[in-house]
């Protein structure tokens, strides 16, 4: 027996990973293959059965997992970010969430033939669209800045909310059968809000003067904030039932928006910690799918899905936007991306189990009918949305611009022969006097320190995919390396040996893990190349063919040119490192920097003149 629990909680884990890799493959939001593992593994082959697997803890692992997760989005969500366009945010999860409940509803009702009661119970629950499918999905799309910030502060937010919504119309119901007043509901929510904001807002204030004072060591401060998450979230639903997941979500966002906080020392923790939970959620609860169920609702099911996508959703961004300053090609966008996720399954089942035993036969249908809205929204737009932005206009570039530390002479030159070739690159420098020489160069530059606190707010990294660090100063690009592998990933990151690091021991060096990739080889320096440059030296482009090859430029050069970048027939760009293997072929642009001395060819041209 115990055999048989450690290996299905192995395979969840295994299946979980195994999605997020072919997503990451296939470029298509992970929830589809989660989905799609879980719904093999139970339903269809019967190997994996949750209820049976965690029996009483499937539900308290379901809550915990899910206030983490709402946490972790939470801790993303500045109000700086969203200047200008709160008043949307404000109307998508009020306004805009009674005019989507009512049309769920009613067609609900008019098209399954369920009662009213129910009809208005599943109505309440399809407006949670959650951060577990939103924001997985924006990676994917890359929407513009505004679409982006309105979409996920709407899913962080409707998340908390939309449950107690949801919860509140069940209350009304439950309270109806036993002949309750109305004015017991309407406590029961204020309680619910009032607790769910005010542990929330205390947990949020008491954590950060103690992140903030450093009272916690390096070593304990993510099992200290995460026990203090879940303690937060346990001690809102002791108070008042249903108020832990807003209590989570208040304390992120009060973490977010306080000064001098180190969010993003326990961000990184917590963005790894939650793609292992959404991983698990999907897989588990997708496995609890009662297919034969979902297969009676028939095409019924697909009229829901459609009201809900192309009606519902539509008109309450429409109602939520008028008077904001969101082109029409935002709004349709925002409007058309509106999955239903985590939150939306778990509060299915607990509704089936709550409503069944009042008398109320169609609720056991609730749950599959929940998942036919999940599964086809998550289908439908984690395939047409990204394209459908590129059709708009509204989608960020592809990541494959390069942001430079440095402004110095060294990286203005290779900055300008980038650009050249039509690569997008941005520079940054706090040296002003390298700025303005950059800008008068025609190369957009950052004015001020590319870690700082300023940089996190005001630095456009829209478009960019890599970091090369080219300062003199190696410290500082190790520094830049350490915050940006985050951004754009450990093997797209790469740093320039400093003129010190050249001569020093190894004991006094940077170590390889904290500066990324080595520029151009181990034996190539700042220091060289503002030798190189000093005395007449210039980056060259050259195009390869199969009569004068890679190994013909070497040789004609003597050895003495350093290559830099290549560039591909489809304009990819590929860059020279001590860990790369990389040698150009035909018809491949070569970016070397060639000494004045060196022997030219007629196939070089200028790539920069410094």
């Amino acid at each position: 027996m115990n055999e048989h629990i450690i290996l299905s909680l192995v395979a969840i884990g295994i299946l979980g990973l195994l999605s997020q890799w072919l997503a990451w493959r296939a470029k298509i939001p992970a929830i589809l293959f989660l989905l799609v593992a879980g719904i093999l593994a139970g339903p269809v082959s019967g190997r994996l059965k949750p209820d049976e697997l965690l029996g009483e803890l499937l539900f308290p692992f379901v809550t915990l997992a899910v206030g983490l997760v709402l946490f972790e989005g939470s801790l993303t969500l500045r109000f700086s970010e969203i200047r200008g366009y709160g008043r949307v945010v404000r109307n998508l999860v009020t306004l805009g969430s009674l005019i989507s409940a009512s049309i769920t509803g009613t067609t609900v009702h008019y098209l399954l033939g369920f009662s009213w009661e129910i009809s208005a119970v599943f109505g309440a629950l399809m407006v949670v669209t959650g951060p577990t499918v939103v924001v997985p999905m924006l990676r994917t799309v890359r929407p513009s800045e505004a679409v982006a910030n309105i979409l996920r502060w709407e899913g962080i937010v409707i998340d908390p909310l939309g449950a107690l919504f949801t919860v509140v119309v069940m209350q009304f119901i439950i309270s109806s059968r036993e002949v309750s007043e109305l004015g017991g509901v309407v406590l029961s929510f204020g309680g619910m809000l009032g607790a769910g904001v005010g542990i929330g807002a205390v947990s949020g204030l008491l954590l950060g003067e103690i992140l903030r004072r450093r009272l916690i060591p390096e070593y304990l401060l993510n099992v200290g904030v995460l026990n203090t998450v879940l303690g937060t979230l346990v001690l809102a639903d002791m108070l008042c039932q249903e108020s832990g997941l807003l209590a989570v979500t208040v304390m992120g966002m009060v973490l977010a928006n306080r000064k001098k906080v180190p969010v993003k020392e326990i961000l990184d923790f917590k963005e790894t910690l939650s793609l292992l939970l959404i991983s698990a959620l999907f897989v588990i609860l997708a496995a609890r799918i009662d297919l034969p169920s979902l297969q009676n609702l028939g095409w019924s099911a697909l009229g829901v899905l459609a009201i809900v996508q192309f009606v519902g959703r539509p008109l309450k961004v429409w109602v939520s936007s008028l008077g904001s300053s969101l082109s029409w090609r935002e709004r349709l966008l925002v409007a058309w991306i509106g999955p239903r996720g985590i939150v939306a399954a778990a509060i299915a089942a607990l509704l089936a189990l709550r409503l069944e035993p009042l008398g109320f036969p169609e609720a056991s249908l609730v749950v599959p009918l929940a998942f036919s809205v999940i599964i086809g929204t998550v289908a439908f737009q984690g395939l047409t949305a990204r394209p459908l932005a590129r059709l708009l206009g509204v989608a960020e570039p592809e990541p494959k611009g390069l942001l430079i530390i440095g402004a110095n002479p060294v990286a203005r030159a290779i900055g300008k022969a980038l650009a050249d070739q039509g690569c997008r690159v941005l520079l940054t420098d706090s040296s002003w006097e390298n700025v303005s020489s950059a800008r008068l160069a025609g190369l957009p530059a950052y004015y001020g320190n590319p870690v700082s606190e300023h940089a996190d707010r005001h630095l456009d990294l829209v478009g960019m995919g890599r970091m090369l660090g080219l300062s003199y100063l190696g410290e500082l690009n190790a520094l830049a390396a350490m915050r940006y592998r985050t951004e754009f990933g450990a093997d797209r990151v790469y740093t320039l040996r400093s003129s010190s690091e050249a001569t020093k021991h190894a004991k006094h060096s940077i170590a390889d893990e904290h500066r990324g990739q080595i520029l151009f080889g181990d034996q190539v320096s700042y220091a060289v190349l503002a030798n190189l440059l000093h005395t007449g030296g210039e980056i060259r482009s050259t195009r390869l063919s199969r009569e004068f090859g890679y190994h013909d430029f070497i040789h004609a050069h003597h050895a003495k040119a350093i290559p830099l970048f290549a560039l591909t027939p489809k304009g990819d760009l590929r860059i020279f490192s001590s860990a790369s293997k990389l040698e150009p072929k035909p018809d491949w642009v070569l970016l070397s920097m060639v000494p004045s001395s060196a022997k030219e060819t007629s196939t070089e041209q200028p790539a920069v003149v410094s």
